[in-house]
């Protein structure tokens, strides 16, 4: 059996490299406290784009305390801003957050085409796909986390991809 134990050891030794590759399509997700950030991600920019996004599969707070989202910070840009998008006057408007509240037990979409994003403002150099980078994130319980952004085109399912302009 010693041969069946090394080669399992071996496979998984191979499946925990992979995962740890450049480009690999594995889930991933990170915790700060309570508070779950499953799959942080953005969009790829067009050459010369000043701004861009970062979204989350969720945001999760499985405390029994709430929590807050109260800034954000990454190197790829200037700035960092929690947006919400909203529609005044028939014309989608998008308007910094001073916060973003997480209940207990709440989880929050936070997706391309919804209505909250993290706004990249004066990004370093456009967005390509396949590339990551890193965000800083503060929560007012669970305290600063850095997590690794991925830059990936968005499934489509058939239809066109979500509109995303600034």
């Amino acid at each position: 059996m010693r041969g069946g134990s090394a080669g399992r050891r071996r496979l998984l030794a191979g499946i925990a490299a992979g995962a740890m590759m450049p480009g690999s399509v594995a889930a991933h997700d990170f915790r700060a406290g309570a508070i779950v950030i499953d799959h942080p991600y953005a969009l790829p920019t067009p050459p010369g784009a000043r701004t861009g996004a970062v979204y989350f599969r969720t945001l999760r707070n499985g405390g029994r305390e709430p929590d807050r989202l109260l800034s954000a910070t990454s190197p790829a840009a200037a700035a960092v801003e929690l947006h919400r998008s909203a529609i005044e006057n028939e014309v989608m408007r998008m308007r910094p957050l001073p916060a973003l509240d997480l209940p207990p037990g709440a989880s929050l979409k936070v997706r391309h085409g919804g209505e909250i994003h993290l706004m990249l403002i004066d990004l370093k150099a456009p967005l390509k796909n396949g590339e990551r980078f890193p965000v800083r994130l503060k929560f007012e319980r669970a305290g600063e986390h850095e997590v690794v952004v991925q830059v990936q085109q968005p499934r489509t399912d058939g239809k066109p991809p979500a509109g995303h302009s600034h």
